[in-house]
């Protein structure tokens, strides 16, 4: 799973499968020989520590496992083997926390003289948490609706859940009070993809996107991803404004109190305390 520290490597080179993949129809009926290279991260030092196999990835497991995959699967490009893999080895195996797939095509249908031919990947577990409300209908139904959607998606794991706190609407549109939390996950989607997975729960509680700041049955925003600063036409990371937000702050301080804001460098307990005393002044 996610981990910053697991940076130690095991390697698997020309792991030779003979599999069914590609474009034609001779490819996916004849077959042919195909060679994986393999970057596994993980931590190995309790392992080394305690001289101990189960503290460890078993690489020996991981070859059969990927042989295993390529012969009951069978995909059209090189670039599905490699995506596809990648991910059920991270689903498979829990001390991974990232890794790179090379797969290698010698023998691939070019007609021409060549010496390889091979897609690789970088793939791994990230860190993100997701700030949740609701004020439309029955906002602890839509909220725990939502939470179960996000815990039984098959590329996200659910590691921690604030408790709801009331608070009042923020942007100036007259509604009802919000019930407010956050949420710690672990993914393998991306930050777009994770965008989309959240659009399609909202979706699923009747979500409208009519008026900004407007009411909602449920609400789910990306705050975090690892410690990446992102931009896109859809999506800024870390959310814009948060730290003028309570409602973002408190839940957050209370599951990551002392995760710091990738451009600030302040913790959300920090962070809550400059702003409690920011509006406290205000209101004096």
């Amino acid at each position: 799973m996610y981990s910053e520290w697991a940076k130690d490597e095991i390697r698997i080179e020309g792991l030779e499968v003979f599999a069914h993949h590609g474009v034609y129809q001779e490819e996916t009926k004849n077959g042919q020989y195909f060679y994986v290279n393999a970057v596994l991260y993980t931590d190995v030092r309790r392992a080394g520590s305690e001289d101990a196999l189960e503290r460890t990835v078993n690489y020996g497991t991981v070859c059969h496992f990927i042989t295993d995959w390529m012969q009951e699967n069978t995909c059209l490009l090189l670039e599905a083997v490699a995506q596809r893999l990648s991910q059920a080895l991270l689903l498979e195996f829990g001390a991974l926390a990232a890794l790179e797939l090379e797969i290698q095509k010698p023998h691939a249908p070019i007609r021409l003289p060549f010496g390889n031919v091979s897609v690789k990947v970088r793939r791994g577990w990230h860190r993100a948490y997701i700030a949740v409300g609701s004020n439309l209908g029955d906002r602890k139904s839509h909220i725990l609706s939502g939470i179960l959607a996000l815990k039984v998606h098959p590329l996200i794991v659910l590691k921690r859940v604030s408790e709801m706190i009331v608070t009042r609407p923020y942007g100036g549109v007259e509604q009802e009070d919000f019930l407010n939390g956050a949420l710690e996950i672990e993914t393998l989607l991306e930050p777009e993809e994770l965008l989309e997975a959240l659009h399609q729960v909202e979706n699923a509680e009747g979500r409208e996107r009519t008026v900004r700041w407007g009411p909602r049955t449920l609400d789910l925003d990306i705050l975090f991803y690892d410690r990446i600063c992102y931009e896109s036409e859809d999506l800024a990371i870390p959310h814009v404004d948060l730290e003028n937000r309570d409602f973002v702050l408190k839940p957050m301080a209370e599951i990551a109190p002392c995760f710091r804001h990738p451009v600030s460098g302040r913790t959300m307990t920090g962070l809550l305390r400059e702003l409690e005393e920011r509006t406290g002044k205000e209101g004096g």
